[in-house]
């Protein structure tokens, strides 16, 4: 991927990836992503390519407004885009909005391979380190276990009193009912 087609702005490296803003050229294989059943099992409706455009452009007018967001993912040393991990900014209400959420959607065939942790980790600490946030909150369908086990081991929390409906889902739609995992920002020690 040449580096002059991404946007400027915030980016990280860890030991395996590349979170950076979002570049034409990942068009095409986030559409892929986001038609894929498997991939998308834990959400309404797979996207039609029009609709995953119009995703990545609200990702990246949410980096223009905030300047944090959801970072494009690609694999260091074949640069190859593989999805997404970062930030956001819930637009719905619910009991624990306004809030700063962390998600992650990646390519069926990279599951297991850790990414997702790996990036999420990375994407706490911009949030609590960079950004100075206290709390960053997840949540998914009751039924996505996958995501839940990723929410544990970044190091999250859930409340079962914290669970909700989604609000943008049809009441007694089959991923109405959410889980919701907290994280705060552990206090600096003061020195003496």
């Amino acid at each position: 991927m040449s580096k002059a087609s991404v946007t400027p702005g915030p980016s990280i490296t860890t030991g395996r990836l590349q979170l950076r803003r979002w570049a034409t050229a990942d068009r095409a294989p986030f559409a892929a992503l986001n038609a894929d059943p498997e991939v998308m099992r834990h959400f309404p409706a797979p996207l039609s390519r029009a609709e995953s455009d119009a995703m990545i452009d609200r990702i990246e007018a949410h980096f223009d407004a905030h300047g944090w967001g959801l970072w494009a993912v690609e694999t260091i040393g074949n640069e190859i885009f593989i999805g997404y991990v970062g930030l956001w900014a819930p637009a719905f209400t619910a009991h624990f909005t306004p809030a700063v959420e962390i998600g992650w959607r990646l390519a069926h065939h990279e599951w297991g391979k850790g990414y997702a942790t790996e990036a999420a980790i990375a994407a706490l600490r911009f949030g609590f380190e960079t950004l100075g946030l206290s709390e960053i909150v997840s949540f998914t369908s009751v039924e996505n276990v996958a995501s839940q086990r990723v929410m544990q081991r970044i190091g999250m929390h859930r409340d079962p009193a914290d669970d909700f409906d989604h609000p943008n889902l049809p009441t007694g739609h089959r991923l109405e009912r959410h889980v919701l995992y907290r994280i705060t920002q552990k206090p600096k020690a003061r020195r003496t």
